[in-house]
């Protein structure tokens, strides 16, 4: 908390002029406010109990100096934020919510509008009448030599006071404004402290207990249901932990969330800065008037009423987590999504071909509903044999997951990673049928109880082999293999396919045969391998030692824009008249002038880009390829596999 607040870092990403803007209000106004203290300890505490009065001399002259900069300061950074909220008019501080429509008695926000106008120029006015008063008193004593000959130290209140003089305000008129401006700036102070708990000042306090108790991985980790509680999920208001209320307070507003969720860039329902809010005023409306509703059902936040959360905002959301990485307050929108979603499940309130793709996992162990003993058929295709973990012993275990298994277009990339491994010389196993899918998805879903069901079935599974790490291709496994299942007792040593494949790249146990000096790609950056691992440098650098032109998109890295796929929506066909964040992206990477390849290191994103790259019209300039066939390709493994024609049994 003390660093961020003091570096200012989550509020210079991505926005730094704004970040600088607020940087000068925070550290002019927490100046002023420490020069009032300072003088409120002199002469009411150390001067009158201890007879110790330290506010003359130097240290007053260099206080009056330091506090003048604040001021200027505190000014400056007020005046780019009005000029920001009125001349740049960013979509992000209008409050147009893509959850509600105008007839919605809730659509209407203008009274924030009118809430930021009120702050900001309340706090200008009490810098501005602070100069007042500093330049009437000078005007007032500027015939004592003690206070006019100082006068430098203070140079925008003498600034002001030559100003004053100039249009012909004599002593006494000095002394007549300071008396004035001591009152109108010594109650827009007090009114100011006193609004804190009603207004967004208030984002002072909250936003420090917010970054103080965030999770530092919150999206990556969620939180463990007890299924023999009474209740699982959040359902209404006094549902939400404490934690998260707190969350609900501390949202300052700034839109940044809003600008980078994916469904709201591609006009889903859902604004993670609206949910929030709506959130918060129902909790104010619910649980501050003293008492609650004596109807328990009053207390629901799921619903069509005012201010609460559809069912159709929270299946929107691709738990991608870009609106974690960006709060500046540190907000968890993932977790309190999830734990509504839970609710949901449980009510039955679900897409129905999500419903199918939950059934199917819990019958047959993979959500495309396929037999078990067709988990490992792809590996018929080799020309050698892969072991079976469950009976020898293996270095790595290969934890291949559902669509690496029984995608069409990925089992290509299985087959080429079970190649390079091969060709390395690694001892390396996989479970055949005996994997079930990880879970991941089903637990971002919201159906808890199946996916403790998977892990434990998963870790009884890996006991049983005898193994030193485990490696998959997939980010969505290797997330809740690595971050979830040691809450369940499974604690591995999880390595993401990308980062085996640097290491390897690094001590020449993978063999080049070729570059691909001529080839200009982008990559992709998976949103659980990235965001949620931070696993960023392993397939770029892979890239570049193969020779690759590796030339990034606008948002790459920690603003990587989702495929779409997360948080079960994979399982669910998206409107004919939306645009998918799939091909949201791959318009982006178009942009990019020469490019031959758009790289994934993804199951899933391979299967949303493959789809999008047709739909964009880009199917004849653009080729989809996973690092892992790039290698194979450099390695002479085999040549570089062509999209299958079939469609996958998912979009089937």
């Amino acid at each position: 908390m003390v660093k961020s607040m003091l570096a200012h870092k989550t509020l210079k990403r991505r926005d730094k002029a704004a970040g600088h803007a607020h940087a000068l209000i925070f550290f002019g106004f927490a100046l002023l406010f420490i020069g009032t203290s300072i003088i409120t300890l002199d002469y009411d505490i150390t001067g009158p109990l201890l007879g110790l009065n330290f506010w003359h001399g130097s240290f007053y002259l260099w206080f009056s100096l330091v506090l003048d900069i604040a001021g200027v300061a505190l000014i400056g950074g007020l005046l780019y934020m009005m000029y920001r909220r009125k001349w740049l008019a960013l979509p992000k501080l209008d409050y147009a919510r893509p959850d509600r429509s105008p007839e919605d008695p809730d659509y209407d926000r203008n009274s924030y509008r009118r809430e930021d106008w009120a702050f900001l120029w309340t706090l200008i006015i009490i810098g501005i009448t602070g100069y007042v008063l500093e330049a009437a008193r000078l005007v007032w004593l500027a015939g004592d030599p003690t206070v006019w000959d100082y006068r430098w130290w203070s140079p925008v209140g003498t600034a002001l006071a030559y100003v004053f003089q100039g249009l012909g305000m004599s002593a006494e008129g000095g002394e007549a404004l300071r008396l004035y401006s001591w009152w109108i700036h010594g109650v827009l102070a007090l009114a100011f402290i006193a609004l804190i708990p009603f207004t967004k000042v208030k984002h002072i306090f909250t936003a420090m207990g917010s970054l103080a108790l965030r999770d530092p991985t919150p999206s990556s980790r969620l939180p463990m249901v007890d299924l023999e509680g009474d209740k699982i999920g959040y359902n209404r208001i006094t549902d939400f932990s404490w934690k998260h209320l707190l969350h609900l307070d501390a949202c300052t507003k700034c839109g940044r969330c809003h600008e980078a969720c994916p469904a709201n860039a591609t006009g889903y329902p859902l604004s993670p800065r609206d949910l929030v809010l709506s959130l918060r005023e129902f909790a104010a409306d619910k649980l501050e008037k003293g008492s609650l509703p004596k109807d328990g059902d009053a207390l629901s936040v799921l619903g069509d009423g005012p201010n609460q959360i559809r069912s159709e905002t929270l299946w929107a959301c691709r738990t991608c987590s870009a609106c974690v990485e960006i709060c500046p307050v540190g907000i968890e929108h993932v977790p309190m999504i999830t734990e509504m979603r839970r609710q949901l499940v449980e009510q039955g309130d679900m897409e129905p071909t999500v419903q199918t793709a939950l059934q199917q996992i819990q019958k047959k162990g993979n959500s495309f509903g396929e037999n078990k003993r067709k988990r490992p058929a792809w590996t018929k295709k080799l020309d050698f044999e892969i072991k079976d973990a469950r009976k020898e012993p293996v270095d790595i275990l290969w934890f291949v997951g559902d669509y690496a298994s029984f995608d069409p277009r990925y089992q290509k990339v299985s087959q080429a990673f079970a190649k390079i491994l091969n060709a390395a010389g690694i001892d390396f196993g996989i479970l055949f049928e005996a994997e079930m899918t990880a879970g991941n998805d089903v637990r971002r879903v919201g159906e808890e109880g199946l996916y403790q069901h998977l892990a434990e079935s998963n870790i009884e599974t890996l006991e049983a082999c005898d193994f030193q790490r485990v490696v998959t291709t997939d980010p969505h496994s290797f997330n809740t293999l690595k971050n979830e299942y040691p809450e369940f007792g499974g604690k591995y040593n999880v390595q993401h396919a990308s980062t085996l494949i640097r290491k390897m790249l690094n001590s020449h146990e993978i063999k080049l045969k070729k570059k691909l000096s001529n080839n200009t790609v982008t990559f992709h950056d998976p949103c659980h391998l990235g965001r949620l691992n931070k696993g960023y440098d392993a397939p770029r650098e892979s890239i570049q030692m193969l020779g690759a032109n590796l030339v990034e998109m606008k948002r790459s890295r920690d603003n990587s824009f989702c495929c779409g796929a997360g948080g079960g929506r994979i399982w669910t066909p998206d409107p004919v008249d939306h645009e998918k964040p799939s091909e949201n992206r791959m318009r982006e990477a178009a942009e990019i002038e020469g490019l031959d390849t758009f790289v994934v290191s993804c199951p899933k994103c391979m299967n949303m880009f493959e789809d999008s790259v047709k739909s964009t019209g880009n199917e004849k300039n653009i080729k989809v390829r996973e690092v892992i066939e790039l290698v194979a390709e450099c390695m002479g493994l085999d040549d570089a596999p062509e999209p299958a024609d079939e469609k996958s049994t998912a979009e089937a």
